[in-house]
């Protein structure tokens, strides 16, 4: 029998743990907060009155991805179908949560896991190194839950924020290694692009970036780029409290302008609806989009994102923010699939609601489809 764990099932839960597991095994304090406060949900195989084994799934908030967390079977339970059982059962749950994509990870030298998880339709999507605590790389299955999903993704490198107000830079540059192979990602580039495109102030703390100063900063890299906001204002500066910070963000986005007007950067003031931007995507262009981290973080702050990929329901994005508090990997903020509905909401910031969309192509494409 399948059901779903509570916290009287906290004692077994822990005592599986420990036989099924040598390294890396949940403290009863990890299950307690999963069981009672993580946006998640245990369940757990039982056979006459006994609890044979668990799974646990992951809720990615704001998106429609779910992580298989953790499996453990007992071994005299083994082979008899309960892994499967859990497996399903796992999916079923994700679905259940509006969560098309299923995520795991397992040890590389885990040939009964790997198996199993193969034959029920996961396929392998990427490898951690020196993942587990006996530096055993961890492998990545993924697999679509609704099988009529076929994205087309794009091939588009995957590059984690390395400071809490570098998402514009990091965004900017995986679209720019997707459209340039031979672009080098590094800290130090991520650092440059941001301080050629800082605001200067945010609500607090270091500066973030918007996209007149992000545009500069990746046509100076050698690509072109169309910008679309949906009003003329200065981006962020309803965050802001300070006047006088409202007024250098002012000067600063003046002077964007400025040399923006000097060079061959289309601006368009408009909102691109979830449609247009596929349309651009389906062109050839990397769509950088702003969103609010609060329907995914909730947090209010701006935050960019790379588009990687339509379907018929979801966008596909890579986020370069990994929110390892709750426990998140990278491959959780890879190719992350969101409702177009959903999407269409989160792709603005602020009281004022302000868009921003940064279409990155390579240098002379746009030109070129012009001609044609």
């Amino acid at each position: 029998m399948l059901r779903k764990a509570d916290l009287r099932d906290l004692d077994t839960l822990v005592e599986i743990e420990n036989t099924c597991f040598d390294v890396d095994r949940f403290s009863r304090r990890t299950f307690r907060y999963l069981l009672t406060k993580a946006n998640a949900e245990t369940l757990v195989y039982e056979e006459g009155g006994a609890l044979l084994g668990y799974a646990t799934v992951l809720f990615h908030t704001g998106t429609s991805l779910a992580r298989l967390y953790s499996l453990a079977v007992l071994p005299q339970a083994r082979g008899r179908g309960a892994g499967s059982a859990l497996i399903k059962a796992a999916e079923e749950t994700a679905l259940a949560n509006d969560c098309v994509v299923l995520r795991l990870e397992v040890r590389r030298d885990n040939a009964a896991s790997i198996s199993l998880y193969e034959k029920l339709g996961y396929r392998l999507f990427g490898r951690h190194a020196d993942y587990y605590e006996d530096h055993m790389e961890a492998l990545r299955f993924e697999k679509y839950l609704a099988p009529q999903l076929k994205p087309e993704l794009v091939r588009v490198p995957y590059y984690k924020q390395t400071l809490d107000f570098t998402c514009g830079p990091s965004a900017v540059m995986m679209a720019m290694k997707a459209l340039d192979p031979n672009l080098k990602l590094s800290r130090k580039l991520e650092l440059r692009l941001w301080r050629e495109s800082t605001t200067v102030y945010m609500t607090s703390g270091h500066g973030g970036c918007g996209p007149y100063g992000m545009a500069l900063a990746v046509y100076h890299m050698g690509f072109d780029v169309e910008v679309h906001v949906n009003g003329k204002g200065v981006m962020f500066v309803d965050s802001v409290r300070s006047e006088e910070k409202k007024e250098v963000m002012r000067l600063v986005q003046e002077d964007f302008l400025a040399e923006l007007k000097e060079l061959p950067v289309k601006i368009r003031h408009g909102a691109l609806s979830v449609h247009a931007i596929q349309d651009k995507f389906e062109g050839g262009g990397i769509p950088i989009v702003l969103i609010s981290s609060y329907r995914i973080y909730r947090e209010k702050f701006p935050h960019w994102v790379v588009v990687t990929g339509f379907d018929d329901k979801y966008v596909y994005v890579h986020d370069p923010f990994v929110d390892y508090e709750a426990g998140k990997l990278a491959l959780d903020s890879m190719n992350m699939p969101i409702l177009k509905k959903d999407f269409d909401r989160m792709a603005r910031y602020g009281k004022a609601g302000q868009k921003a969309v940064l279409i990155i192509r390579r240098r002379g494409e746009q030109q070129q489809r012009a001609t044609h």
